[in-house]
Parts: C-alpha cells; structure tokens; sequence
C-alpha cells in the first residue's frame, strides 16, 4: 500500500468516532507494524490533521474538528463513475488503476444511499484485454511517461498511406478522439508540429535526452496551431 493511500484510511477510521482508536488496531487494519502508525499519525499532526492522543492510548479527530467527507450529488457521481470506467477501457494501465483507486477511495466516505447509486449505474465501458491491447495501453504509459518527464521520443511511424518513418518528437500531450487517441508532439523531422497516431507507432524508445519546452514550440504553441480555440478541453 502506497503510504499516500495510508494516510488517507487512517484519517478516515477516525473520521466519526467518539472513542480513541488504538494504534494496534490501525496497525492490523493497514497491515503495518505500530512503528509505521506511530510515525504516521506524528507526520499527519504535523501537517495540520487536528489528530489527539498517544502511543498507548490510542487516537481521536479533535472534537468540534472532524473533517468532512467529500459530498457529491447523484449526478456527479454517476459522473464520476462513468469517467473511471471510460479511463479504465480507454487509457493505459497506470491511469486505469489510479482511477480505480481514486473511485473507491470517493466511495468509502460516501452516505450509504449514494455508494448504491454508483453501484447501479448503467453506462458501461467493457473492459475486454488480448495481447493488442496490452501492448496498447503499455504505449500510452510509455507516451504518458515521456509527455510528464519531458523525454524526447524515436517513433517508427507509418502514415495514413502506410508509409514508414523514423522522427524524433518532443512529446506534449495526448488526446483522446471517442475511438482514436493522438499523440500532440514537436517533430523534428519536420520542424514543426505534428499529430500521431498511437496505432500506427511500429516502435517507440525514449533516448536518453530530456527537452526544455521553449516559447513557439511548448503545448501553448501546439494548442493554437490545432485552434484550441474551437475544442473543449474540459
């Protein structure tokens, strides 16, 4: 378990509770050793999380200072929900997962009514995987990777007409299209930008140089030259 996921339970078994939680219960819980609690909850008193009491006596929220659980209509739930599972279908393995992640963390300090809502929305996404699909969804996590650490990428590319390239591209972001994904990216080859097409990537390596986005060639650039300005990005 992440220790970021960590924090998070523990602020929420003691979310409501009237008596003192012992740490040996948090310890069970989580499935880590009393240090591990003890050095938690001292992290999170030192961040703000208003948390009383000590090793021994076990722990409270300070009365009058619970922390609110997130609150969602019915309707941004569903919102929500239908958004994991579209990630889920659609985008590569470690955005499926944190949106899993994230959804069920949402779920775990909702009202009872409402975590019954979620469970019977009906918009689905199938999630089905072959081999296509996994090496798929591995590419967009190698794209995502490159986009958030600015790597410059070397793409076997072969166009609409089936005919075969090799660029170098600074990526920027990807896009996706309701069946196709793109990939936003500085070419190179082209000295220009250019848009690319998951599927029609033969190979893709990172090399081992990192680019510094520049004023005409950084997303700001990139978003105008595709007139941004007619598309809703959300």
């Amino acid at each position: 378990m992440r220790r970021a996921d960590r924090l998070f339970l523990i602020i929420h078994a003691l979310r409501g509770r009237r008596t003192a939680l012992q740490a040996r219960s948090l310890a069970q819980t989580l499935g880590v050793s009393l240090r591990t609690v003890y050095r938690d909850v001292a992290d999170l008193q030192l961040s703000g999380v208003p948390i009383e009491g000590e090793a021994g006596v076990g722990y409270v929220l300070r009365k009058g200072s619970d922390i609110p659980p997130l609150m969602f209509t019915a309707s941004e739930l569903e919102a929500l929900v239908v958004g994991s599972r579209f990630v889920r279908a659609f985008a590569g393995t470690r955005l499926a997962e944190s949106a899993q992640s994230a959804l069920l963390k949402i779920e775990a300090v909702l009202p009872p009514e409402l975590r019954e809502r979620s469970a019977r929305t009906r918009i689905f996404a199938p999630v089905w995987r072959d081999q296509y699909r996994d090496d798929f969804a591995a590419l967009i996590d190698r794209l995502h990777a490159a986009i958030v650490d600015n790597q410059v990428l070397q793409l076997a590319y072969r166009d609409e007409n089936g005919h075969a390239s090799t660029r170098e591209v600074e990526p920027l972001c990807l896009s996706f299209w309701g069946g196709k994904w793109t990939l936003g990216a500085w070419c190179r080859l082209r000295g220009d930008f250019r848009n690319f097409r998951p599927d029609r990537i033969d190979a893709c390596a990172a090399t081992q140089e990192t680019f510094a986005e520049t004023a005409g060639r950084d997303l700001a650039a990139y978003l105008q030259a595709v007139g941004v300005g007619k598309l809703d990005l959300g």
